[in-house]
């Protein structure tokens, strides 16, 4: 199961924010992926900012991405807010991207 998890990781890092040209895994937007040995996947993710316009696109992106994985069935994308996203939650990659010590 952990290798699963390890593809789907790796499928969420190709999926880029536009506005600033860092995935949204990278950006420390993804907060938990849950996958099932049935093949469902559900995915806890946020925002930068409340009212993102890109949020339908990133769900979007997300479950056609992941649907087209081996072994996945039904991928659920749940948005939340708690805990609020901040800088701090980047992949050390990003932060240097973003000049973030």
């Amino acid at each position: 199961m952990e290798e699963f998890k390890e593809r789907i990781i790796e499928k969420l890092k190709t999926i880029i924010d536009p506005e600033v040209g860092v995935s949204l895994y990278d950006l420390g937007l993804i907060y938990s992926i849950d996958a099932k040995d049935n093949g469902d996947v559900h995915i806890k993710m946020t925002l930068t900012a409340v009212g993102c316009p890109l949020q339908q696109d990133f769900v979007r992106e997300i479950q056609m991405g992941l649907s087209r994985m081996e072994g996945v069935k039904n991928v659920d994308v749940e948005i939340v807010f708690d805990p609020p996203w901040n800088p701090s939650m980047m992949s050390e990659e990003a932060k240097r991207k973003f000049g973030i010590e």
